[in-house]
């Protein structure tokens, strides 16, 4: 990262991300739904399916949520650090 700007992903890269998650919750209500077991246990493996991809999102937006506040704290950081320096230099120059 360079400090002056957030990166975008790209239209592809959304794109892309997208259909594979559609793929895979396709090919995982597919597989339970063509499994050859009881309806309770088709139930119990949809429920941990849907917990896995709830928590699989919870858990990104935590450690996203969690970068961004170290940048913000960071930039406050750097401020203080720089209004220090501003402060001594003006010192200096009386």
């Amino acid at each position: 990262m360079n400090g002056t700007y957030p990166l975008k992903d790209t239209g592809a890269w959304k794109m892309f991300t997208m259909v594979s998650f559609g793929i895979a919750c396709a090919m995982m209500a597919g597989g339970i739904y063509f499994l050859e077991a009881s309806f309770a246990a088709k139930g119990f493996y949809a429920m941990a399916a849907l917990m896995l991809v709830h928590t699989s999102i919870s858990i990104t937006k935590t450690m996203r949520d969690a970068e961004e506040a170290g940048r913000f704290i960071n930039k406050l950081e750097d401020a203080k650090t720089e209004k220090l320096l501003m402060d001594m230099h003006r010192k200096d120059d009386l």
